[in-house]
This record gives structure tokens, C-alpha cells and sequence, in this order.
């Protein structure tokens, strides 16, 4: 064996050691997303994914910046007719949200639904239509964007709604947006946005964590406080559904009760709504006592 052989032969093996310590390391640091229960099958695909990146090189990728949401998505993002809503119920939902026990949670007198997200999370992106369609029958949403999910994670790419700045204008709900980073790299790491004042942190660290969650997924995104009486952490349907749509598209289908992107996002935000519709006493009564959300209520969560 040539000089120059064993050269290059000592400098592979070094970069194959250095290769399995960055997949070690980033599996321990990897935030779970469970969606209904699949762990092993995310585990796997998060592993995967680590091994290409480090094979090929490349980290973390900027993403399409968000912009103002069209008029046309938001449009029909709140206006989703109440009898496609009625018609899918759960739909193909696969995690209600989970009751929990605390103080409520509440902002301005109102009832308060806390987001905690990040632009780059496709488990975001998918949540995040289920969260505005059910926000919609409360209120006006004001200040929503568009934005894509990290086109180096999985399901890369998914378009979906930006909640940064976000305001919702209701009688009876308050809404508290909060996006942690954003899809932009800078340095090697997604800039970050918002910032949890510690009484929100609070509640992350006690509700994003046993027994409400896996031990594995302790304080994965998304993550939504519902008035202090629901939570949900995680994708609440499977993000494949969005895959290689844009947000009009998304939009459009909402409103076809037979599309599998209305069934799997209509189907969570009545689970949202019903979760809402618990901390709001039941108002709006004609959202409140539909007929889908009377379904998606008997699949709340129960406590632990």
C-alpha cells in the first residue's frame, strides 16, 4: 500500500468516526414530533435524514421567506362553510388535543390560546392551518403571513401560514402567537424571532413534558396552550397531506369535505374548536354546538 493509500485510507476512517459522533450528537439533541404515536417510523426518518446531511455536507437551508399571506388564502382559510365542517368531523385527525390540569389561562379577560412554534418546522406548518381555521370561527386574524417549512427537514418545503405578528380580533378569545425562529440560516442556525416571556416558558416546561407528553418528545413544537385546559404537542395529522402544494392550493381544498387535506385540517380545527369552545363556555353558540364540533368533542383527550 502506497504512502499516499494509507493517507487517504487513515483520513476516511477519521471522517467516518467524525461522521458517526455529528449523527450521535444530532439524534440526541433532535426534538421528537410524534404524530399519533409513530414514534419508531420518526425516529427513522430523522435518523435518515441526519446520515444524508452529514454525507453530503450540507446543515440546515434557508427556506422561502415569509411574506404577507394574499387576500385570497386568508379569504378562504376563514371561511371554510360550516356544512364541509359539519360533514368531516374528526376527519383523519389522529391526535386530539390533550385535557390538562392548571390554572386557566387567560389575556385581556378572555380565554387565551398560546402558539409556540418555529418557520422551519414542517410539524408547525401543518398545525398551523388547523390552529386559523379554528381561530377564524372565533374572530378576525389579522397580520398572517405565508412562509415554507425547512427545505432540509422532513417533508421540506411545506407551505403553510407564518403566525409571526399575527393578531386575532374576537369578543370571547384571545390569541398569543409565538414563533421561535424563523426559516432564515444565519451562522449555521435558524435566526430566531419571538421570545417566551417566562410565564409562558412555564408552561411549556410543565405541560410539554411527562406525563402529558413521551419522555422522548419533551418539549417538541408545536406547541399550544388551550386556556390552560387543553394542549397539544406536536402535528396533530400527518404533513404529508401538504406535500408539493402551494398555500392557494391548500386554501382551496379546505372547502371540498372529500379532499384529504380538508379531512386531516378541517378535521383537527374542530378538534381545536371543541377544545375552545370548553374555556369560552360554549360561545359562540352556533360554532360551539355544530354538529362537527359536537363529534370532535367526544374525541378530546383525557388528562393524565
Amino acid at each position: 500500500m502506497s504512502r499516499s493509500t494509507s493517507t487517504r485510507g487513515r483520513q476516511a476512517a477519521q471522517r467516518a468516526a467524525a461522521a458517526r459522533e455529528r449523527i450521535a450528537a444530532a439524534q440526541r439533541r433532535r426534538r421528537l414530533f410524534v404524530v399519533g404515536g409513530s414514534v419508531a417510523v420518526v425516529v427513522l426518518i430523522v435518523a435518515v435524514l441526519v446520515v444524508v446531511k452529514v454525507a453530503t455536507g450540507s446543515g440546515p437551508a434557508s427556506g422561502k421567506k415569509a411574506t404577507s399571506a394574499s387576500a385570497q388564502v386568508v379569504q378562504k382559510v376563514s371561511t371554510v362553510p360550516d356544512a364541509v365542517l359539519n360533514t368531516i368531523g374528526v376527519g383523519t385527525a389522529q391526535t386530539p388535543p390533550h385535557k390538562i390540569s392548571g390554572a386557566p389561562l387567560r389575556s385581556g379577560g378572555k380565554p387565551e390560546v398560546l402558539y409556540v412554534g418555529a418557520e422551519y418546522c414542517p410539524y408547525c406548518a401543518a398545525e398551523r392551518w388547523a390552529v386559523a381555521v379554528a381561530l377564524a370561527r372565533f374572530g378576525t386574524l389579522h397580520g398572517v403571513g405565508e412562509v415554507t417549512s425547512s427545505p432540509t427537514d422532513v417533508y421540506p418545503s411545506t407551505a403553510t401560514l407564518a403566525f409571526h405578528g399575527a393578531s386575532l380580533d374576537s369578543p370571547v378569545l384571545a390569541f398569543t402567537p409565538r414563533e421561535l425562529q424563523s426559516n432564515q440560516v444565519v451562522n449555521g442556525n435558524y435566526a430566531p424571532l419571538d421570545t417566551l416571556t417566562a410565564a409562558q416558558q412555564a408552561l411549556v416546561n410543565k405541560y410539554d413534558a411527562p406525563p402529558y407528553v413521551p419522555a422522548n418528545s419533551r418539549g417538541a413544537i408545536p406547541f399550544v396552550d388551550i386556556g390552560g385546559q387543553y394542549m397539544i404537542s406536536g402535528a396533530s395529522y400527518n404533513p404529508g397531506v401538504l406535500q408539493h402544494k402551494t398555500q392557494k392550493q391548500i386554501a382551496a381544498a379546505l372547502s371540498d369535505p372529500s379532499s384529504p387535506i380538508a379531512r386531516s385540517v378541517d378535521g383537527t380545527a374542530n378538534l381545536i374548536t371543541a377544545a375552545i369552545c370548553a374555556t369560552t363556555g360554549g360561545s359562540p353558540g352556533n360554532v360551539c354546538s355544530s354538529s362537527g364540533v359536537a363529534a370532535a368533542k367526544a374525541h378530546l383527550g383525557a388528562s393524565s
